[in-house]
């Protein structure tokens, strides 16, 4: 809902049916509820970006229920961007709304040149943080990730700074990311035997690949800890954007990051099979993708990104159609193996 005030300027106030319609889903074994789907802010707010048009899609989502907004050190572009836009727009839009907010942040991509920033050395991960905060105008982010496994730094280290960040008040829980099977016992047997709050495993996962369920998501259940599916439309082949063919204004006619021409191609046959069966679910293949995702227990929520509000809309609705029947699931298996 949006107001005038004297001035002109459009002031956001928020719906007040903003948690009537989503579902909200525990996260592993803690006392953290999050949307089914969430926002990432990997793309579309960096200064090269629109600023209003990311508001409208804060706006919106937070309009729909999505309480989780996910972003990490190095997104923009430039590095930081997305987070100093965020920061702009949760000033003046969601500064009352905080408590209301689970905030999300990361760490081990390169940030800023030399030997501490990258990785998961402590002084890497505190100093990112720290920056982080400034950027987007917080005390305390709800959750801050290690953003991938460092082979070269101790894990011990790694862990251990996550577990002083929480008890410095600069993060209420810790996650991971882009850790394999056996990384995550490891971090989540460190992580528990210091008493830090491992919450989160944020992972790569959509119907083309499934790498999380070769053990991974059972690890997580063990260790009482959920995960949030990120990439889950395979870069925006799990979509109607490739039914066709590769658009020339597309992601992958532009061999951006994660997809190229090739891989559309050599994926069109089963694009178009799954659209088929989306339709007759009464879904967009899209809307389809993400419920697929969410079948899965332990998946806490799906992290989308949206280029404008109206897609963000358009996703949400793959919440009025969670079930599978045992023949879609196999069909849908078929096609995908």
């Amino acid at each position: 809902m949006e107001i005038n005030d004297k001035s002109g300027v459009t002031e956001y106030k928020a719906s007040q049916k903003r948690y009537q319609n989503m579902t909200y889903n525990r996260t592993g074994k803690s006392g953290v509820l999050l949307p089914a789907i969430s926002l990432g802010l990997w793309h579309n707010f960096g200064f090269i970006d629109n600023l209003q048009n990311g508001r409208e899609i804060m706006r919106s989502a937070f309009d729909l229920g999505i309480t989780h907004f996910d972003l990490a050190n190095n997104y923009g572009p430039p590095y930081g961007s997305a987070e100093k836009n965020f920061g702009t727009i949760l000033k003046e839009d969601f500064k009352q709304y905080r408590d209301e907010l689970f905030i999300a942040t990361k760490a081990g991509y390169d940030m800023w040149p030399g030997p501490y920033g990258n990785w998961g050395s402590r002084k890497y991960l505190i100093a990112s943080l720290d920056q982080s905060l400034k950027r987007m105008g917080l005390d305390y982010v709800d959750i801050f990730y290690h953003h991938r496994p460092d082979s070269q730094t101790p894990l011990e280290e790694t862990m251990g700074a996550l577990a002083d960040i929480v008890r410095q008040g600069k993060a209420l829980y810790v996650g991971i990311s882009n850790y394999k099977l056996e990384e995550t016992q490891q971090a989540a047997s460190f992580l528990k035997e210091l008493k830090v709050p491992f919450v989160l495993h944020q992972a790569r996962y959509s119907m083309f690949d499934r790498w999380v369920e070769n053990g991974l998501l059972d690890t997580l259940e063990r260790n009482g800890v959920g995960c949030i599916a990120f990439s889950p439309l395979a870069q925006g082949m799990l979509t109607n954007k490739y039914l066709h063919g590769v658009p020339e204004d597309s992601r992958a006619a532009k061999s951006l990051t994660y997809l190229n021409t090739d891989t559309v191609y050599g994926n069109l046959e089963k694009i178009k099979k799954l659209h088929d069966i989306a339709q007759e679910r009464g879904q967009k293949l899209s809307q389809m993708a993400i419920a697929w995702i969410l079948r899965q227990p332990t998946i806490a929520s799906v992290l989308l990104g949206a280029s404008s509000a109206n897609q963000l809309k358009e996703n949400v609705k793959a919440l009025d159609n969670l079930e599978f029947s045992d023949e879609e699931l196999e069909l849908i298996n078929r096609i995908v193996s």
